[in-house]
């Protein structure tokens, strides 16, 4: 799959689209997701064009992806959830749930559900 320069995550990662930071690094951001899932609902995505979770691990330098890792712990820690959340990660057209933006991110979720919300 070739990766869309034109997709939301890029579209924020250039400031060209709006986004409630949390966490930020020199390889990743997070921000709050606008259709969320439950009380708290945060992304984390990698600054580099990845298109889902295999092109990032197969291609990402050590350095991108422990900035990532680590930005998702700190993601973690300022919600104050660091010991009760669940992480997700859709990957294509998959039964359950369906990646719908391809640029490598991760749900970080916790607290009750809410309706509406999307993963």
């Amino acid at each position: 799959m070739t990766y869309d320069n034109d997709n939301i995550f890029a579209k924020i990662l250039r400031d060209d689209a709006p986004a409630k930071i949390i966490y930020e690094n020199d390889y990743a951001i997070s921000f709050y997701n606008i259709y969320p899932a439950s009380e708290i609902h945060a992304l984390v995505i990698p600054r580099g064009a990845y298109t889902d979770i295999h092109d990032f691990t197969k291609n990402a330098s050590d350095a991108e992806q422990i900035g990532f890792w680590r930005a998702l712990h700190q993601t973690a820690e300022i919600l104050g959830v660091n010991t009760n959340y669940s992480i997700v990660s859709n990957n294509g057209d998959g039964p359950f749930f369906k990646q719908s933006v391809f640029h490598f991110h991760v749900h970080l979720i916790s607290g009750k559900p809410l309706k509406g919300g999307k993963l």
